[in-house]
């Protein structure tokens, strides 16, 4: 289960998160140019990565995952405008229209019915409210994400898929969410760390090797960023 590979590699998580945050928080700040006074949620938060990105820019940041060592280790590093709880991603305990910001980021392609998530962004977000989706992105050519999703599969037998730009576009489009701007980051993966941060060992990281796309030192992922707005309801 994705939640115990999780709470074995929590610190491993967290330390990765950490030693990325400031080129993070940089981001996410420039591509969403939040205003300062939104109530915000990060689904599928993980040790907290975009919620703690995000608290400096918005009012409130609740962070939502079902893991719970990695909710323990972002209240760790919370500061006093976030908030950690644990729920599914795929059935929020919040109310329609609860927040100004629903985004997810790398959660996505570790649920087997992603278009549940986006749902839920959708339907948590206030009508002119907006939804923010970051995830690695599935090649184009079919066989090539197959061969893709078999290698993530055998790093870490939590991920379920990678979905290509256009489900997202489209699972967006169907719950009334309008794209705003959207970004490509091609990012460069060492696979002993990769592997690692997976916790993969022994037979499974032979395995993971074998299928590594393009050889076995590194591969580059395309990490695709969408930031939507929900229309009238």
């Amino acid at each position: 289960m994705a939640e115990d590979r999780f709470a074995r590699t929590a610190d491993q998580v967290a330390a990765h998160q950490d030693a990325r945050s400031a080129e993070l928080a940089a981001r996410v700040h420039a591509f969403v140019l939040p205003a300062g006074d939104e109530r915000a949620i990060d689904v599928g938060c993980g040790a907290g990565a975009l919620a703690l990105a995000l608290a400096p820019n918005v009012r409130e940041i609740v962070g939502v995952d079902r893991v719970p060592e990695l909710l323990e280790l972002a209240r760790e590093r919370a500061p006093a405008n976030a908030q950690f709880v644990e729920g599914d991603a795929t059935k929020l305990a919040f109310d329609d229209g609860s927040f100004d910001l629903a985004g997810t980021l790398r959660a996505l392609h570790h649920i087997r019915r992603p278009e549940l998530v986006i749902a839920e962004l959708a339907r948590v977000a206030r009508p002119g409210g907006r939804v923010l989706v970051v995830d690695q992105l599935a090649p184009v050519d079919p066989l090539e994400a197959l061969d893709v999703d078999r290698f993530e599969r055998a790093r870490d037998p939590g991920h379920a898929r990678l979905l290509p730009e256009i489900d997202i576009r489209q699972l967006a489009e169907a719950n009334g969410l309008v794209l705003l701007r959207s970004r490509r980051d091609e990012e460069r993966r060492e696979l002993g760390q990769y592997l690692d941060l997976a916790g993969c060992g022994g037979q499974a990281r032979e395995i993971a090797l074998r299928l590594a796309p393009h050889g076995t030192e590194a591969y580059t992922a395309v990490l695709g960023w969408y930031l939507f707005e929900r229309g009238p309801a």
